[in-house]
C-alpha cells in the first residue's frame, strides 16, 4: 500500500468514526426493547437464546416462554436452568402433531398466563416468547391481550419475540426488528435434524 493510499485510507476511517461517534452521542435514552426476530430462515430462536445467554452473563435476570415446542430435550434450556433462566413451555409440539384445535388453544392459554406474570415481574430484566408469532396466526391467542401485556410491563424490561410471520402491529412497535433469510437449509435436502445444531 503506497502512502497516498494509506492517507486516504486513514481519512476514511476517521470520517467513519466522527460519523459513529456522533450516533453513539445522540443515543442517550434507556428503556427496556422490544425486539423481534422474523422470518422464514433458521435461526430466530437462536438468536433469541443467544441474547438470553448474553444478558444472563451480565448478571441479567432472564425467563423464556417457548411456544409450539414439543416436550423433547432442548439444550438451551438444559443450560439456562443452571444459571436461574426460568421457563415455560406450551408443550404441546407442533399443530400437525396435536391435530387438536381446542387443546392447542387451551395449551397456549395456560403458557401465556405464564408469560403474562413474566412481563409483569420488575425482577425479571428480559423476557424470551419463543415462537410467539405462530399464536397469533394461529388465532389461539388476542392481539390486543398480548399488545396490552408488553405495554404495561415493567420500563427496564427487554422483551424479545419469534417466529415467522410477526403481526404487522407488533412488528409496528417493536424497537429492533430482524428478519432472518431462508437461503438453504439442510432439511430440504434430506438431511435430519442435527442434536446440539438444530435443536
Amino acid at each position: 500500500m503506497t502512502t497516498e493510499q494509506q492517507q486516504r485510507h486513514r481519512q476514511r476511517q476517521q470520517r467513519l468514526k466522527q460519523k459513529v461517534d456522533q450516533a453513539v452521542q445522540a443515543a442517550t435514552e434507556e428503556k427496556g426493547l422490544l425486539l423481534v426476530i422474523t422470518g422464514n430462515g433458521k435461526g430466530k430462536s437462536t438468536s433469541g437464546f443467544g441474547t438470553v445467554a448474553r444478558a444472563v452473563g451480565h448478571g441479567l435476570t432472564a425467563a423464556v416462554v417457548q411456544f409450539i415446542k414439543g416436550s423433547w430435550e432442548c439444550g438451551e434450556r438444559n443450560l439456562l436452568q443452571q444459571h436461574g433462566v426460568e421457563f415455560a413451555v406450551m408443550a404441546t409440539g407442533f399443530t400437525w402433531d396435536t391435530q387438536d384445535k381446542a387443546a392447542d388453544i387451551a395449551a397456549a392459554e395456560q403458557v401465556w398466563q405464564q408469560a403474562e406474570a413474566y412481563l409483569a415481574d420488575p425482577t425479571i430484566d428480559l423476557v424470551l416468547l419463543d415462537e410467539l408469532t405462530y399464536m397469533l396466526s394461529y388465532h389461539y391467542l388476542e392481539l390486543a391481550r398480548i399488545e396490552q401485556a408488553l405495554a404495561t410491563r415493567p420500563k427496564h424490561q427487554h422483551v424479545i419475540i419469534t417466529g415467522r410471520a410477526c403481526h404487522r402491529r407488533l412488528i409496528d412497535i417493536a424497537d429492533t426488528v430482524s428478519e432472518v433469510q431462508n437461503i438453504k437449509h439442510a432439511f430440504d435436502n434430506g438431511i435430519k435434524a442435527q442434536q446440539g445444531i438444530d435443536w
